[in-house]
């Protein structure tokens, strides 16, 4: 009976160090949590009126009027780093002979079932695609996933930030864009995780390239005319690298926010179950003792009556 105590008081210990553990990571998740949704809500004003000057720009006819010029012959000798992609790359439409899937995951596990909502819904996509496809991978557990079962991985980028910066998704954009330009694929799709509240993401696949999903719908049936200085061109290749940033950006925000509602809620719920166990075992060590106790005492009054 001894050697049961000990164990069960040794367990009861051993949960109870788990407990702490989960329970200051569900309030890093937290924390981490209400930053990026602090961070995206703002970040969403600018992506809002970045895509309204976009459709705008498509309903005055600009953006076909640049679609259909020839920009073979300008200078691509851009510094690395440098952000400037033709507005051709981004605008025109051919034959799709394959198809990109950005697909967004972790780079840790114990975020419950966030990349299993991802990967499993991927699956179905790629098989389903009568197209040859490639994955670009933003996440290390979804890039070992693709490599592990023989998906084409065109390209990876592990250890995003909890909080993703603005120039992380830069390297990320270029790459994706210049991958396009290069034929490496035809289209390109954003998948990821969309953050509905704590305990609810859905699965998403967005078209980011060719720019061409644009609802004059979305804006104000008016008229509009722009004045652009110093022309047309640097306006347009100014403005739909932008566009392009913010959906990726945009896609990665929101991501990142399922992600965290999703281990805070993994990190409550096994913080719950070790209170349960902790509870369960304590109740067994209570009456393991009452037993020990009532045997002690028996043998007391069992020795004191041999003795009379």
């Amino acid at each position: 009976m001894a050697d049961s105590l000990i164990d069960i008081k040794r367990r009861i210990a051993s949960t109870k160090k788990t407990r702490q553990i989960t329970a200051a990571m569900q309030m890093v998740s937290g924390a981490k949590l209400s930053q990026v949704e602090k961070k995206s809500g703002a970040y969403q004003i600018y992506a809002d009126k970045i895509r309204e000057t976009v459709t705008h720009l498509a309903q005055s006819q600009l953006l076909s009027m640049a679609a259909n010029r020839d920009y073979n012959n300008r200078d691509d000798n851009d510094k690395a780093g440098d952000m400037r992609v033709r507005v051709s790359d981004l605008l025109q439409e051919r034959p799709v002979k394959k198809v990109g899937y950005l697909v967004m995951t972790s780079d840790r596990g114990l975020v419950g079932s966030y990349n299993s909502n991802v990967l499993k819904p991927m699956l179905d996509v790629l098989k389903d695609d009568e197209h040859p496809s490639t994955v670009l991978a933003v996440g290390g557990v979804g890039a070992d996933f693709f490599k592990a079962r023989n998906v084409s991985v065109a390209y990876e980028y592990r250890g995003i930030s909890d909080v993703p910066t603005f120039n992380e998704v830069r390297e990320i954009v270029k790459t994706a864009v210049s991958m396009y330009d290069n034929e490496v694929f035809d289209e390109l799709y954003v998948c990821y995780n969309h953050h509905v509240n704590s305990l609810t993401s859905v699965f998403r696949v967005e078209k980011m390239l060719p720019i061409n999903d644009l609802d004059p719908a979305e804006v104000e049936d008016t008229p509009v005319s722009y004045l652009t200085e110093p022309d047309v061109d640097a306006v347009l290749d100014a403005v739909l690298p932008q566009y392009a940033e913010s959906l990726i950006f945009g896609a990665i925000m929101d991501a990142k926010t399922a992600e965290h509602a999703a281990s805070m809620t993994a990190m409550k719920s096994a913080t719950d179950n070790a209170d349960n166990l902790i509870g369960d075992l304590s109740t067994r060590y209570n009456r393991a003792r009452q037993a020990q106790i009532t045997t002690e005492l028996t043998e007391i009054v069992s020795g004191a009556a041999a003795v009379e």
